[in-house]
């Protein structure tokens, strides 16, 4: 029988589409996510910066606990359906996706329960105070509701239509932050009430988020019904499996996917557990004092630098169950071709997206937090840290996708411990920089691995590669100069210490800068190379010959 497949579209078009729609969907949503904190942070007023550090000590215990609870399934299980649609076992993948949800439900309820519970040890050992014991207990909820989420998620990358997970990660932000500003605006500009309830009320927005997602992946399921459904009359159903073996199995392969895609968020709990304490043994600075310096490297970047990672992890995303299959089919010039266009894409949009937030990262902190010399040079090297975690990301996720997870958890796990060693002893010498230098030089190994690695696996025109990527660096260098020579001229009518003005100057400087970018792989014909037929409309558009 005659292999179905979704379209016809070659998997560099395949790529472009799916990416296009989870970078939308990520990028919205992790903009929503920082523009939401100016009023956040402005309606928090004197305690503006112990709040961020509150909130983003929760958010770090939630992460590593939706990471858990979701045991690493919704990534395995995409790839898991690419992999048995790619052999026509549709059957066998509705069987999987329905086990999966159902053992996720439970896992929700289970460590949703065990946060909840374990709040006051995690409060400790984090050095966050007994004010973060409710926070914590707020998040635990949402712990309960996402595994599901996840998996319905997954299950539609692994048909290869990003569509409706991009679309649910906007409807559950707009909601999540919706809920969260009218919470605070009410608690501490009506009321005038203590700002800690003003966090819980943060933190629980993340639930409130949820609904509105189950509710856009719902709506896509019913609709996408009928095709699946008419999809199971064509499976083959020559394998023959235990679904409840095929899940353990999928568990046991989802191992990595909880390592490496919460492989960031074990960096970060390395500095939460660090920083607070090696600084009061170390200085004189007071418990407040450090709360807010810990938002200052950890907290108030984050916000920033995830818009910039979320390019890089919406590239991984796409790219997976595309690797998946290509690599079970043996399709191994197809296979070097996509590993090829990946790294490229990643520089295409990596280089001038960082390199634009260093340039700005003075009027960005302005923009967003207050105006404040030491919190923009953190800021810069937090973009370093940022990109390298981008890297990490789409790397790691190209070597699961050639069944080399096992190789991609060994190198994570050498460079997160190079990062626990130097950790200390960079807090001590740097201080507030030390745990981000730590971050990046510890990524930075974990990425010159994986880069090592695929080059031995994969046969790809890396040479070609690396040329794009000189062309690519080499524009973004003409980019920051038309940049810097507009931020200068900007900074002589407008004062970079003023909200507005800030947003005008980094409006100014990110527009004119991206035109040139743009203009420049346009002319040259390299957008061309990446980004397939698109790049002709926008010539048209732009009137580029």
């Amino acid at each position: 029988m005659k292999e179905t497949r979704p379209s016809d579209l070659s998997y560099q078009e395949k790529m472009i589409q799916g990416s296009a729609w989870l970078t939308v969907g990520n990028i919205f949503s992790r903009l929503l996510g920082a523009v939401y904190i100016i009023p956040w942070y402005a309606w928090m007023g004197e305690n503006a910066r112990a709040a961020n550090g509150l909130f983003n000590m929760g958010y770090t215990f939630y992460a590593l606990f939706m990471m858990i609870s979701t045991a690493g399934l919704p990534g395995a299980i995409a790839k898991q359906i690419a992999r048995y649609n790619s052999k026509g076992e549709y059957q066998t993948s509705r069987r999987l996706f329905i086990k999966a949800l159902q053992a996720t439900a439970l896992l929700g309820i289970f460590f949703g329960g065990v946060m909840f519970l374990t709040a006051p040890f995690l409060a400790s050992l984090s050095g966050g105070g007994q004010q973060l014991i409710p926070v914590i207990r707020a998040l635990s909820i949402a712990v309960i509701a996402f595994p599901c989420m996840s998996v319905l998620r997954g299950y539609f990358q692994g048909q290869q239509d990003m569509r409706p997970s991009a679309i649910s990660q906007v409807v559950e932000q707009a909601i999540r932050v919706f809920y969260m500003l009218l919470s605070v605006f009410i608690i501490m500009k009506v009321q005038h009430g203590d700002y800690l309830e003003a966090v819980i009320q943060s933190t629980f927005a993340a639930a409130v988020g949820m609904i509105g997602s189950y509710g856009v992946l719902l709506f896509y399921w019913f609709k996408d019904k009928k095709r699946s459904d008419l999809q199971l009359t064509y499976s083959l159903n020559k394998v023959t499996i235990d679904t409840k073996k095929l899940l353990l199995e999928t568990i046991r392969q989802a191992i990595p996917f909880i390592l490496l895609g919460g492989g960031i968020t074990f960096y970060k709990l390395i500095d939460q557990v660090t920083f607070i304490r090696t600084m009061a043994a170390n200085t004189n600075y007071s418990h407040r004092q450090l709360v807010d310096l810990y938002a200052l490297f950890s907290a108030n970047p984050d916000k920033l630098t995830m818009v910039v990672v979320a390019l890089g992890t919406s590239l991984a995303l796409t790219s997976l169950p595309m690797l998946t299959e290509l690599f079970t089919l043996r399709r191994r010039f197809e296979l070097g071709k996509l590993v090829n266009t990946n790294i490229q894409l990643f520089a295409f949009i990596m280089f001038p997206a960082v390199a634009g937030m260093i340039l700005l990262a003075y009027p960005l902190n302005t923009l967003f937090y207050t105006p404040d010399v030491l919190g923009s040079r953190i800021l810069v090297v937090a973009c370093w840290a940022g990109f390298v975690s981008a890297l990490f990301m789409t790397l790691s996720t190209t070597l699961q996708g050639i069944s080399h997870s096992r190789i991609a958890v060994r190198y994570w796990l050498i460079g997160l411990a190079f990062k626990a060693v130097i950790q200390l002893p960079l807090i001590k010498l740097f201080e507030v920089y030390g745990p981000l230098i730590a971050t990046f030089m510890g990524l930075a190994l974990t990425c010159g691995l994986c880069l090592w690695k695929l080059r031995r696996v994969v046969q790809a025109n890396y040479q070609l590669a690396f040329r794009r990527c000189l062309l690519i660096a080499l524009l973004t260098i003409i980019m920051l100069l038309v940049a810097w020579i507009v931020r200068q001229v900007s900074y002589v009518v407008l004062d970079p210490t003023s909200r507005f003005q800030a947003m005008l100057i980094c409006m100014l400087t990110a527009g004119t800068g991206g035109f040139v970018y743009l203009s420049l792989s346009l002319k040259l014909r390299l957008a061309d190379k990446l980004i397939g037929p698109q790049a002709m409309k926008w010539r048209r558009r732009l009137r580029i010959k």
